[in-house]
């Protein structure tokens, strides 16, 4: 696969140095996320640096800022995991960061997920807004599982159809992301297929991620038949805290919060270059894997 590099390291007059990360900094980007009261563990920084590529800033040899992009095929990339130190706010860092990363993507789709400190930030370089993302989250109640069609059935995954799952997220998402579901599939505590009289429509993890376990992604031919598979996910976890980040337009919300996740924060979609093509009567994507990789 081809990546383009990270740009080699630059000084700034303020003294602040910018060079590319590497798997030595992880417990220092992961003390900047928990400085951030984000949830992600050590465990989830290496997974997603894994197939990423990073950039810290340090000033005195103290990394006080870091971003990630995640090269996906030739044409597409994720941007996600930008922190600056909030004793740094305010000084362009967060600028150059992004700079550094979209040096080479000038022909690529990229996305992000946005915070609201971040999106006029994002907006200057030329991102723009396509939709919103809706956190959820809480003590996963048990559930009671969704009818499906006749001809349909919820299976275990096996580690012999990765093939069907990679070309199901790549048709969803609008990216291929072969190493990456490949990985998800091998370390998930569980994963589920929609099967529908042979053929896989649709499929959901669990995983463990932050506070507890996460749900994503979760790629479905409808929103009934991703009610079946989060339903069964979170019908294994109940009564544990679980989280999924689902598409504000998958129209999940209310039936979300009356199975215990409650939102609590609410991202933006965005993108720069061209838009994500997904097949008009394809699966869709109703949960993303992290805000980070999309």
């Amino acid at each position: 696969m081809y990546t383009p590099p990270v740009p080699h390291q630059s000084t700034a007059a303020d003294g602040v140095v910018l060079r590319p990360m590497t798997i030595d900094d992880l417990a220092q980007v992961h003390a900047l996320s928990e400085e951030q009261r984000w949830p992600h563990r050590p465990a989830d920084w290496a997974q997603s640096f894994a197939h990423a590529e990073g950039i810290v800033a340090e000033r005195d040899g103290q990394i006080i800022a870091t971003a990630q992009r995640w090269h996906w095929g030739r044409r597409h990339a994720t941007i996600g995991l930008v922190i600056v130190t909030p004793a740094c706010q305010g000084r362009r860092i967060g600028h150059r960061l992004m700079s550094a990363l979209l040096d080479g993507l000038d022909n690529h789709t990229v996305l992000l997920h946005a915070t609201a400190e971040g999106r006029g930030l994002y907006e200057r370089l030329g991102f723009v807004r396509t939709g919103e993302i809706r956190q959820h989250q809480g003590i996963a109640q048990p559930t009671p599982l969704i009818a499906l069609p006749a001809g349909c059935r919820l299976r275990p995954a096996g580690l012999n159809e990765a093939a069907d799952l990679r070309r199901l997220d790549a048709e969803a998402r609008g990216m291929p992301r072969d190493a990456l579901i490949d990985d998800l599939l091998a370390s998930a505590e569980a994963c589920v297929v929609l099967d529908d009289d042979g053929e896989p429509r649709g499929f959901a993890m669990l995983r463990r991620f932050g506070r507890g376990h996460v749900i994503g992604p979760v790629v479905a031919p409808d929103a009934e038949s991703a009610k079946a598979l989060i339903a069964h996910l979170a019908g294994i976890n109940a009564g544990h805290f679980t989280r999924i980040d689902i598409d504000f337009d998958s129209g999940l919300t209310e039936w979300l919060e009356s199975i215990g996740l409650l939102r609590v924060e609410a991202p933006t979609t965005m993108v720069r270059g061209e838009p994500l093509a997904t097949p008009p009567n394809g699966p869709t994507l109703f949960a993303i894997v992290t805000q980070a990789m999309g």
